[in-house]
């Protein structure tokens, strides 16, 4: 069985997307994949209100952008460390994106064969404003999606059930 080659993990920066982790570094130790953490900004472009917008708040949103983007840049950094300190390879992508589409167009680009990613659990009316990025990848990736709950701690408890089902072709 050929496995999965080259898993990519969405982060955007909060202890709950960092819950798709554990899952993640198991499918990349069993199945010696390559690991790539993709964050997208989804920071409007300074450029495309430029026109409407006065020279002092254009001024300051450019400088939120860069401030966005560099704090962005800086988190993937730390994170490819420490997982580097651990053994694990990692690549880092940063997309200047909405999430869905930036995880749909890196999985698609680098030829991705899984992605492991959090969902923020939202339901209802919440869901239906604000939307669900996890279900818009869902139903649009290239690849198998694989999804941590938020209300699973650490990312770990179903693993060994759950990959002794990938393992064993049950799933």
């Amino acid at each position: 069985m050929a496995g999965f080659t080259h898993v990519l993990v969405p982060l955007d920066g909060s202890a709950l997307a960092e819950q798709a982790l554990p899952l993640a570094l198991t499918l990349v130790k069993a199945f010696n994949s390559k690991l790539t953490l993709l964050r997208a900004t989804d920071f409007l472009h300074p450029t495309l209100l430029a026109p409407h917008l006065s020279s002092v708040t254009a001024e300051a949103i450019a400088n939120a952008y860069e401030h966005c983007a560099l704090e962005a840049k800086l988190y993937l950094h730390q994170v490819r460390n420490e997982l580097h300190q651990r053994g694990v390879k990692v690549e880092i992508l940063l997309e200047d994106a909405q999430p869905a589409e930036a995880i749909i167009d890196a999985a698609t680009r680098h030829e991705v064969d899984c992605i492991v990613m959090s969902t923020h659990g939202r339901s209802g009316l919440a869901r239906w404003t604000m939307g669900s990025v996890a279900d818009k990848v869902v139903h649009r990736a290239p690849c198998p999606v694989l999804l941590v709950r938020q209300h699973n701690e650490t990312g770990e408890e179903a693993l060994p059930q759950m990959l002794d089902r990938l393992l064993s072709g049950k799933e």
